[in-house]
């Protein structure tokens, strides 16, 4: 007997829960919190800031096609205590800007910068794609005066691979798996 719908299987298995955080597919319903912070200017000043709702709408929604076809993308990132949608991050292969592989990603709300919840998230990313993914290396990208992401990407194990002068960013790599 079978228990999954095949339809939906892939958003039982892109659920994870870390000390601190739910992450989870994204929904319709979600976009709206999202939208707060991730078109947000200043919040986003380091990275890609929604100029729209629409915008928002159209990445969120494109990322989770690419879940249905990778079996990965960002997650909708909630604190676990409350349920306050937070962030939105994790593995992805970036469909609007292709070409560089599957990256890490992580965009949170100015409330929560500090606590750690940056490095709670991107462990259980790279947890994920050791565990379940083929995914053998990854890239990360963080802006030079972005100093808080640099250091998370270096103290995850990622090394320096070079500034990407297009996209006035340092392009960061790990290998995620050996063999």
């Amino acid at each position: 007997m079978q228990t999954t719908n095949p339809r939906t299987a892939h958003l039982q298995t892109n659920r994870l829960q870390t000390d601190r955080l739910h992450l989870s597919a994204a929904r319709l319903a979600d976009i709206p919190d999202l939208y707060a912070f991730l078109g947000d200017r200043d919040a986003m000043r380091f990275t890609q800031c929604d100029e729209s709702f629409a915008a928002c709408r159209k990445r969120v929604l494109v990322h989770e096609w690419f879940r249905r076809r990778d079996g990965f993308a960002p997650w909708v990132v909630r604190l676990r205590t409350s349920g306050d949608i937070i962030g939105w991050g994790g593995l992805y292969t970036d469909p609007f800007d292709p070409g560089w592989g599957p990256e890490l990603g992580y965009y949170l709300a100015p409330k929560v910068w500090g606590q750690g919840l940056g490095r709670e998230l991107a462990t259980a990313a790279l947890d994920y794609g050791r565990g379940r993914t083929s995914i053998s290396c990854l890239t990360a990208f963080a802006h030079p005066q972005n100093s808080a992401s640099r250091k998370l990407l270096l103290g995850l194990g990622f090394e320096a691979a070079g500034f990407v002068k297009e996209m006035n960013r340092d392009r960061f790599t790990l290998l995620l798996k050996t063999g």
